[in-house]
């Protein structure tokens, strides 16, 4: 519970941000550099830029967040008027810059630059078969794996398919922005489970991960780019084409996309975050309203969430006052040390800060995104309790997590999750709350609009949307089969 982009034993980190921008008459660094900003609560371990002047690649590539990662020298080095860029926080491969992106590499044909939000689960295989054929890795990460399974087909087939040919070796979840050469693509998995969008800006088009940070480069967002599409954008910054590479009857678009990870003023699959979110605390009211004095959010991923529940409860007749009774330190980050247990209890009184009048003597409901560990769930609802609370009751405007995330998102494992093997009413008892309701997963589905089927709830059913060792899917998949063809020339 609570926000994971600080650190936090209960919470969940993002996964990454990718963008990419072709413009007409100015260089790409610079609203490269504003996009990766917007995109920051994407990852917060490293930032990298790489851009194309027509005749050699520029790269940029530190680790820290944004403003540590570049100064005014850098941004005014990376020369061209197109570019793609990275934040990270890692999913898959280490935590140093072997594993930062962009990731870039040249080969016969020209260069190379890549760009990876997600994950994919046949990225061993494919370094095994490639490596066997001569190709040498410098990490451990699976952008590099689609990098130079990618390289490779370029050196025997054009642009177009040459990135069909890689997309039918690799599985799992992935969003890209490529640059080869001069020229800037985004491609988006056929099941689209992590988000990718479009947008015109007054000189060019921009390829990014939110609407965010399109509307940061006051830009206009076209669309979504589709499940298993092609976008390029033209060298001049005048338009772009597609091309439908795959086409499945079923999408599986990550559903805590719009629970917690995007930003609240991003547009995803056509959806704005934040009005999902209300309208998710809505449904939590509906299905499991309890009386209070006052409906408050654990900051920030909560906020949404408490605003739908206290106007629906307002609209049946309920005299619920929603309130801001924690305020949050931003000051606490990921590197904030905690050696002892002592200390990690401490760092909930560092993090968050109760607002003592609109607490005591009052029945509290709490709202927020999700109980992953519970560790934190207890120690804010004794918090809660130390301050004057009569009763703590726990609302979670999603599912219960029982299960690991694969697809790029940094969660605990099956031991660590409280839902794996406990029923709510467990739960409560362990974090000592007054009563406990998670949101109902039909309830998540209407609120976005969608059918079950179409969204991607491994982490809340069990059951995946990718053939993964050792798990249960929730449709007919299967892996593609690398078999180690014949070699190509090497790169």
């Amino acid at each position: 519970m609570s926000d994971g982009r600080v650190a936090n034993p209960d919470g969940m980190t993002e996964k990454c941000g990718v963008v990419g921008v072709s413009l007409r008459d100015r260089d790409a660094a610079r609203p490269l550099y504003y996009s990766l900003y917007a995109l920051q609560h994407r990852g917060q371990e490293s930032a990298g830029v790489i851009t194309h002047d027509g005749f050699q690649q520029h790269t940029h590539v530190e680790m820290g967040l944004v403003g540590d990662a570049f100064d005014q020298d850098d941004v005014e080095g990376l020369n061209g008027s197109v570019g793609i860029g990275h934040v990270r926080y890692p999913t898959a491969g280490s935590v140093d810059s072997s594993c930062a992106q962009p990731f870039s590499v040249s080969f016969k044909s020209g260069s190379l630059g890549l760009s990876h939000n997600g994950n994919l689960v046949n990225a061993d295989e494919i370094r095994d078969e490639l490596a066997n054929m001569g190709h040498a890795f410098t990490s451990d990460g699976d952008t590099e794996v689609i990098a130079h399974d990618l390289a490779r087909n370029l050196l025997e087939e054009d642009l177009v398919r040459a990135v069909k040919r890689t997309m039918e070796r690799i599985h799992g979840s992935y969003s890209l922005t490529i640059m080869h050469d001069d020229t800037v693509l985004g491609v988006r998995d056929p099941e689209g489970n992590r988000p990718l969008c479009i947008g015109e800006l007054e000189d060019g088009y921009i390829l990014a991960s939110e609407s965010a940070a399109i509307d940061t480069l006051d830009g206009e967002l076209v669309r979504d780019v589709k499940p298993g599409e092609l976008v390029v954008l033209h060298k001049d910054g005048t338009g772009f084409d597609t091309y439908q590479l795959f086409d499945r009857e079923d999408t599986a678009h990550c559903f805590f996309e719009h629970v917690y990870f995007a930003r609240p003023d991003s547009v995803i699959d056509e959806k704005l975050v934040y009005e999902v979110r209300r309208e998710l605390g809505r449904q939590l009211w509906s299905e499991s309203g309890v009386e209070s004095d006052v409906v408050m959010p654990v900051p920030d991923s909560g906020r949404a969430f408490a605003s739908g529940y206290a106007e629906a409860a307002q609209e049946e007749g309920e005299d619920l006052e929603f309130a801001e009774g924690l305020m949050k330190n931003r000051y606490v980050g990921r590197t904030f040390i905690m050696p002892t247990q002592d200390e990690r209890e401490r760092a909930v009184r560092l993090k968050l800060n109760p607002i003592k009048s609109t607490i005591e003597g009052k029945t509290v409901t709490i709202i927020d995104d999700s109980i992953v560990r519970g560790t934190t769930s207890t120690q804010l609802i004794q918090l809660l309790k130390d301050v004057g609370a009569e009763e703590v009751h726990v609302r979670i405007g999603a599912p219960q997590i029982i299960a690991p995330c694969y697809m790029g998102i940094d969660m605990a494992t099956r031991e660590e999750l409280i839902a794996s093997d406990r029923s709510t009413e467990e739960i409560r008892e362990e974090i000592q709350a007054d009563s406990l309701s998670y949101l109902s997963i039909d309830a998540v589905a209407e609120a976005l609009e969608s059918s079950r089927g179409d969204l991607c709830l491994g982490c809340v059913t069990g059951e995946y949307p990718y053939d993964i060792e050792g798990e249960e899917t929730d449709r007919d998949v299967t892996r593609p089969e690398i078999d180690g063809a014949s070699p190509l020339a090497d790169d």
